[in-house]
């Protein structure tokens, strides 16, 4: 969207550099009917206020554009009309057309981010997370396992997948920027929709909260799915993944001593939480119901778990949690998805 003819020759070449085809507007009364279903929205500077004075909808994906020299590059107004860059050129040319190149490989709807964390350990958030994950692609959900807990057992072992070559987590711990989606993918241990980023077996290694970000950013824009297995002690990536999720479940066991601990996390976590809810998982010993669980937590039920006696048994043989499609771990996956899912399409709309 500009009116001003040499920014527009110079939009249209960047374009066809990254191989995409564009409409032009000149202004916001001729975008509007566009506005929401295009994958990229390119405003130049000469358009902002405009845009402000017409109250456009907010959408991601905006990106503000000048020319150097011509005018003020519009960081006021960028923030205004919800753009997420802005882009000065001919600096920001190469960065230009990555965004146009990817109009055409990714999906414009972004995907979904939910975070699972133990109110104590051995709660099974990982086994939760690992579920969550299988049952997605079984409904055929594009979806990023993510294992964000470096002294954690490793998801790569909650799935069987240890022995599956792939890019682990030391290999990124480096990322800084924007990541590749498709590059990620290709690189990742995966089978079928599912990839996963775990840990190797060698030394603990801290990870970066710039690390964490780029990699979620890249897997919301390319998969429809991105599960995060975190840690209880959090550390600067672990709140990084807590305030990107649209969704976050704390697991706790139906016992005393671990809704203690779990109150103690739920303290921590809920100022990077926007929707922080509790899995109850039997058996309860003392009888310990999970309605009052969650009230003794003030937090809503998403659901409960009961007893799986042969869960434990096959996720020692290396079997995925939820292979089969049954029983209550599965049954509660399918349900937790469709409600996220629903969710997010209902607060994009």
């Amino acid at each position: 969207m500009t009116g001003d003819g040499e920014l527009l020759d110079e939009l249209l070449r960047l374009a066809a550099a990254g191989g995409s085809q564009v409409e032009v507007a000149a202004d916001p009364a001729a975008a509007r009917p566009r506005w929401k279903a295009a994958p990229l929205v390119i405003v130049g500077t000469d358009q902002g206020q405009a845009c402000l004075r017409a109250r456009l909808p907010r959408r991601s994906r905006v990106v503000l554009v000048g020319l150097a020299g011509t005018a003020d590059p519009g960081w006021d107004v960028a923030e205004l009309i919800g753009a997420e860059h802005v882009a000065v050129l001919p600096t920001a040319e190469p960065w230009l057309i990555d965004r146009f190149a990817e109009t055409l490989v990714e999906d414009p709807r972004p995907g979904s981010v939910v975070a699972v964390l133990g109110g104590r350990g051995g709660a099974g958030a990982s086994v939760l997370a690992g579920g969550l994950a299988i049952t997605a692609t079984r409904s055929r959900l594009r979806t990023l396992l993510v294992d964000g807990d470096p002294l954690g057992g490793g998801l790569d072992l909650v799935l069987g997948w240890e022995q599956l070559d792939g890019l682990r987590w030391p290999a990124l711990t480096g990322a800084n920027g924007r990541i590749d989606t498709s590059s990620l993918v290709a690189a990742l241990p995966g089978h079928g929709d599912l990839v996963m980023l775990s840990w190797d077996r060698g030394d603990p290694l801290g990870l970066p909260a710039e690390a964490m970000a780029a990699t979620l950013e890249a897997g919301r824009r390319g998969r429809d799915l991105v599960v995060v297995d975190l840690p209880r002690q959090l550390d600067d990536a672990a709140q990084i993944a807590l305030q990107a999720a649209d969704q976050t479940y704390l697991v706790v066991p139906a016992e005393l001593r671990a809704v203690a601990a779990a109150a103690r996390v739920a303290a921590t976590v809920t100022p990077h939480c926007p929707r922080l809810s509790l899995v109850v998982r039997g058996p309860a010993p003392g009888g310990l119901k999970a309605a009052e669980v969650a009230k003794a937590l003030d937090l809503p039920l998403a659901g409960t778990l009961r007893p799986e006696p042969g869960l434990c048994r096959a996720l020692e043989r290396g079997e995925a949690p939820t292979a089969d499609g049954r029983g209550p771990l599965a049954t509660l996956c399918r349900r937790l998805i469709s409600e996220t899912r629903d969710a997010v399409l209902a607060g994009a709309a």
